[in-house]
């Protein structure tokens, strides 16, 4: 199992953020996900948001840091790229 982490420079809510992607499918990302008791809500289309305080304790369970634009070169590459606009209204 290989998922893969971007720097948390993401700003959002008073924190800086990273993105939990995998290039396999959102199977594999859910469970590595649920092994870091990282919440399902924090899943957003194609990828886990998580807070820079718990960077660490991912890339030590064995997430792959990544360039943000890795994160979308993975995404896009695998198929399992989701945008704004490919959600359901």
């Amino acid at each position: 199992m290989t998922v893969y982490i971007d720097p948390p420079d993401w700003p959002g809510h008073g924190r800086m953020w990273s993105h939990l992607v995998s290039d396999v499918s959102y199977a594999e990302l859910h469970v590595f996900a649920e092994h870091l008791s990282v919440p399902r809500r924090a899943f957003e289309r194609d990828h886990y948001d998580i807070p820079a305080h718990r960077y660490a304790d991912a890339v030590r369970a064995g997430a792959v840091e990544v360039s943000s634009r890795e994160v979308v070169r993975l995404l896009h590459g695998a198929g399992l790229r989701r945008r704004k606009s490919d959600a359901p209204r």
